[in-house]
């Protein structure tokens, strides 16, 4: 075969750890270009492909590309190092990485969604006037616009087709087609804002920034500032610099709930100035599918979004910011198991772009790595209004019965606020009525049969669930253990605590957002408005109530049982307690009143809570950092989790126990946990073992990794494994 043959080189969307090699036929020269999809032979079967490389050599032996699937390309060159290095370090199959990366819809067979197309009507030169009237209104409103939509002539008048036809028959006004982008947020009214006068301390991060903005390259930078203090408003002026080089910039947020409120501040900032486009799970896949390929084109000046919004394909990335850097919904936690800040630094070293970090309770790596001179570290040690932060009180409810969710102090609170007028926040991490129904007589609870965890009992609905593979049941009417009539809720969720507070408070207006209220497209936006408008005087609600949100009108919140993630098996516990604790307390005061936040806790002396209640995150950072030194973990320790699960538990833990043995004994520096149960030992079905690899250094942790990859067959069939490197959650 000749050497002049088109070879592509391809990552298969399967569980493959190496890409393959295809020949090129000549039909299709034209049409395979790099981040297109491609249909090729896999064994007997046909798969879906990505295009990384093309390249000249016999093509002798190469099966050929069956089918190019996209006519323009889904992703840009530049992005493929990123893709290879994230497979390399998660130890995830490229093809796989390249699909979770995709919008949903193109990671797979299936066609991308429809391209949308609308008819937009012009005046022509020719000035006279048609025979009827109603032609004469539409042709008005088209001279008026110069040119219209067809959507937009159909909201204002009744059938007008027939119309139009006849104003195009006359020369009257011409026609061209034009792609409609599928965009939620063109709707939403717009409200341009004059900017702010920034803070003294605002002047001096942006002084700090310039150099990184305007000289290009990367470099990254953690802006550490309280509750309040004006990041976005940082955010805005950096992205502006980095605009006027005829560079795009990418924000990203933790979670989809925190966007609606961001683009609505960024399209008031920047209308008629710049293009904006979003991107994260909760469009559906046209929307979606519309953003990906603006953004690809050059055609979005910023681009919002969520954890895979990382993978945007912009051409010329000048600067990405991470909001809320310590959030760990950052991290994917099935599949490709990415951290989308990680990813963020390192596509920012691998392109030249400089990296914003930005919380109020800073990750403790991240915090340490700006100690250490690998970031610059950015203060905003004060609230961009001059506003104090909030006055913190801890409520010690050892002494409070069980019988009532509100300690004496907060119910007050709470009345206070309502005869003043004032908003207020209720924080309860946990949704749901319930998390147990329990017999009195025996005993008894019901628990899922896929996960062997309690089920949730959720009242509104009449129905016990599981929070982690859904399965539901109806209540019944008796104990099916011992037949006792008494099944009683125990513990409390969010519906408990709204039943509690409309029983105290039945004049106040309250709403409750958690998951199970925020399912219904643009939920979290009116959520958003009604606070806004003042039409809510209480909301309760899980930590989606506790990030990022700015009510001018709030000046109490509550947190009621704050010891929830303390208590839980993870060396994270305390910092993540911290870290819920300081973001809701920073929702209440930052308008022009003063805000105070009362935390029921039966740990008040505990130093998490302690510290958070003094606003003093250097303190919490010094006790928590000698923790972690003497136990060995992040940031003074590497870790991947390696997950086992099947349908037959023996089969799993005899698996576990083969797969420890051929891995040791390990490089030097690197040791061996477990194998042990995972904190929940089965989940969908499946029995879970997992082995832990833990390293003081980094090199060393990669050459235990490196171990485990040169191994054939690491599980027998009927046991799959899941290899999580950085684990964020470990049950």
């Amino acid at each position: 075969m000749s050497d002049a043959c088109l070879i592509a080189e391809v990552a298969v969307a399967a569980p493959l750890k190496k890409t393959l090699s295809y020949l090129v036929p000549p039909e299709l020269a034209v049409a395979a270009r790099i981040g297109v999809r491609l249909r090729v032979p896999l064994g007997r079967r046909r798969a879906v492909g990505f295009l990384l490389e093309l390249s000249r050599g016999s093509g002798e032996g190469l099966k050929a590309i069956a089918e190019v699937l996209d006519d323009e390309p889904l992703f840009p060159p530049a992005l493929i190092p990123l893709f290879r290095r994230a497979a390399g370090y998660y130890l995830h199959p490229l093809g796989q990485v390249i699909a979770t990366a995709l919008p949903a819809g193109l990671s797979g067979r299936g066609s991308a969604p429809p391209i949308l197309r609308e008819t937009l009507y012009a005046p022509t030169e020719d000035e006279s006037e048609p025979p009827g009237r109603r032609q004469r209104q539409i042709l008005d409103c088209i001279r008026q616009a110069k040119e219209v939509s067809l959507t937009e002539l159909r909201s204002r008048f009744d059938a007008p087709h027939a119309p139009l036809k006849r104003l195009l028959e006359l020369g009257l006004i011409s026609a061209r087609q034009q792609e409609r982008l599928r965009d939620p947020f063109l709707s939403w009214p717009l409200q341009p804002e004059t900017p702010p006068e920034p803070a003294p301390a605002q002047l001096r991060v942006l002084e700090q920034l310039r150099p990184l903005l305007e000289q290009g390259g990367f470099r990254s930078a953690l802006l550490h500032g309280v509750t309040g203090s004006g990041k976005t408003e940082v955010y805005l002026r950096a992205i502006e610099t980095v605009l006027e080089r005829g560079r795009q910039a990418l924000v990203l947020v933790p979670e989809i709930a925190l966007t609606p409120q961001l683009v609505g501040r960024f399209r008031n900032r920047f209308t008629g100035r710049a293009k904006i486009s979003v991107l994260h799970s909760g469009l559906s896949d046209g929307e979606r599918y519309d953003a990906w390929r603006n953004v690809a084109r050059g055609e979005a000046d910023i681009v919002i979004g969520a954890r895979s919004a990382i993978f945007a394909p912009m051409p010329e990335p000048g600067l990405i910011i991470v909001d809320e850097e310590h959030e760990t919904s950052y991290k994917q936690s099935e599949g490709f198991r990415y951290n989308a800040r990680d990813l963020a630094l390192l596509r920012g070293q691998q392109q030249g772009v400089p990296v914003l970090l930005g919380s109020a309770t800073p990750a403790l790596p991240s915090y340490r790595r700006a100690l250490d001179g690998e970031a610059l570290l950015l203060h905003l040690p004060g609230r961009a209004a001059g506003q104090p932060l909030p006055e913190v009180e801890l409520i010690d409810m050892t002494a409070t019965p069980f019988r009532t969710l509100l300690s004496d102090p907060l119910a007050g609170a709470l009345e206070a606020n309502l005869q003043r007028g004032e908003q207020s926040l209720v924080l309860l991490n946990r949704r749901g009525f319930a998390p147990y129904l329990l017999c009195a007589d025996c005993g008894q609870d019901f628990r899922c049969p896929n996960c062997e965890i309690s089920l949730t009992y959720h009242r509104g609905r009449l129905l016990l669930r599981c929070h982690y593979c859904d399965y539901q049941l109806p209540p019944p009417e008796s104990c099916p253990r011992c037949g006792g009539s008494q099944l009683d809720p125990e513990g409390a969720g969010t519906e408990r605590l709204e039943l509690e507070l409309k029983e105290r408070f039945p004049e106040a207006r309250l709403a409750r957002m958690d998951r199970d209220t925020t399912t219904a497209r643009g939920a979290h936006r009116r959520f958003m408005e009604r606070m806004l408008a003042g039409e809510i005087d209480i909301l309760v609600g899980t930590q989606m109530i506790a990030k990022g949100h700015d009510f001018p009108g709030v000046t109490l919140v509550g947190v009621v049982n704050a010891d929830a993630t303390l208590n839980f098996p993870d060396f994270r516990a305390g910092e993540r307690t911290f870290a819920l604790l300081s973001q809701v307390a920073g929702r209440a005061g930052r308008g022009t009143l003063p805000g105070r936040v009362l935390i029921q806790t039966y740990a008040p002396e505990h130093y998490a809570l302690q510290h958070a209640a003094s606003h003093d995150y250097a303190g919490f950072y010094r006790q928590e950092l000698a923790l972690r030194r003497e136990l060995g973990y992040p940031p003074y320790g590497f870790l991947a989790n390696l997950v086992l699960s099947g349908n037959d538990p023996q089969r799993v833990e005899r698996a576990a126990r083969e797969l420890a043995g051929r891995l040791l004994p390990l490089p030097p520096g690197a040791e061996l946990l477990g194998p042990v149960p995972c904190l929940l030992a089965k989940l969908r079905g499946k029995a879970r073992m997992q082995i832990l690899l833990k390293a003081a250094q980094r090199p060393a942790l990669r050459r235990a990794l490196d171990r485990f990859e040169q191994l054939s067959r690491p599980v027998p069939n009927g046991v799959a494994l899941a290899v999580d490197v950085d684990p964020v959650d470990m049950f």
